[in-house]
């Protein structure tokens, strides 16, 4: 019987280990879900941080896609605007061309009106001689 109960203290004092070892491992297991539900949280905001820059990156690339489209409509206004002042400007300078031609015809004309007349005031002055 005593046998019995050395061996029965000896059971007993193998679960108490058993259950201290079970304790620590449970603390273990505790301790490390912790610290991994922890590192899982901080992993969720730096992806929920990254989705917002990627957010606001977007927007931007957005915003500057809607200025370039708008600054090519304006670059396409300017370059019609800038075929229309060249064929404004390529009719004033046949206009102008034009222009200088009547206005020599006309300078010949009139150098030979003055001549006439400087021909007909020679014939007066004879006509006047005469009389």
């Amino acid at each position: 019987m005593e046998h019995m109960i050395k061996h029965r203290k000896k059971v007993i004092g193998m679960e108490d280990k058993i259950l201290q070892a079970l304790e620590c491992l449970k603390s273990d297991f505790n301790h490390k879900f912790d610290s991994l539900s922890n590192q899982i949280t901080t992993l969720s905001e730096k992806v929920d941080s990254r989705g917002n820059q990627i957010n606001t990156l977007s927007e931007k690339v957005d915003y500057q896609r809607n200025q370039i489209n708008e600054n090519t409509q304006i670059l396409m206004a300017l370059e019609h605007l800038t075929q229309v002042n060249k064929a404004e400007h390529d009719k004033m300078s046949f206009d102008i061309a034009e222009i200088s031609g009547e206005i020599k015809a006309f300078g010949k004309s009139l150098s030979n009106i003055e001549l006439i007349t400087a021909n007909n005031w020679g014939d007066i002055v004879k006509l006047k001689s005469i009389r």
